[in-house]
């Protein structure tokens, strides 16, 4: 990681600038932040046709329920509704714990093929105190009316159901909406109970 980016991850405030010929500016407009009792994170606000590129940055979101998964949905009409069209595909790099196996895995139980469901990020979550999942969500030209709305996500997490096995997993996501209206508001939840912990920031990259 280098440049802009290194500059500006985890950052919740202000703006650092890329250096003369950086990649960009990465301009935080909202943070949410659980306060321990949230059903889900959502942006209603600030997705429009001022940036083509959009990202969401996970920063420790913690489950209350254990084994859940992390998942989002996209809305083209100000978070009224949370149902577009997506198809998608999604494969983990593992690694257990006490080094018994490892290796890159396709997950097509976590795909979507033209469902309005909602995508999984993070599978089988653990719930424990010292465990999260941080990543990102890449969002392009949402306020298109042309093409499709195309999203790239890569998140860190622990999964399993057994504390000393678990397995260190890498999600790696990536599809579209399948929509030409403007993509307007993105929500965050978990597939049960609520977000415990943690932060999401949204910028916009100019």
């Amino acid at each position: 990681m280098s440049g802009i980016i290194a500059q500006n991850s985890g950052r919740h405030t202000g703006l650092v600038k890329a250096a003369s010929g950086g990649g960009g500016v990465w301009n935080l407009i909202e943070t949410l932040t659980s306060d321990g009792s949230d059903s889900d994170l959502s942006f209603t606000s600030g997705i429009d046709s001022t940036y083509d590129e959009y990202v969401f940055k996970f920063i420790n979101i913690h489950p209350e329920t254990n084994l859940v998964e992390f998942q989002f949905n996209l809305s083209a009409d100000g978070g009224s509704n949370y149902n577009v069209t997506k198809t998608s595909s999604h494969f983990i790099s593992y690694h257990v714990e006490d080094d018994d196996y490892a290796g890159v895995g396709y997950e097509s139980g976590w795909d979507l093929a033209q469902s309005t469901a909602f995508q999984t990020l993070g599978i089988d979550v653990h719930s424990e105190d010292d465990l999260a999942i941080s990543g990102s969500l890449h969002l392009f030209n949402p306020s298109s009316d042309v093409f499709v709305k195309h999203f790239i996500s890569k998140l860190n997490c622990v999964i399993g159901n057994d504390p000393t096995y678990s397995i260190q997993s890498t999600g790696y996501i990536a599809g579209y909406g399948n929509t030409t209206s403007a993509v307007d508001a993105v929500q965050f939840k978990m597939s049960a109970d609520e977000i415990q912990g943690g932060s999401i920031s949204l910028y916009g990259i100019s």
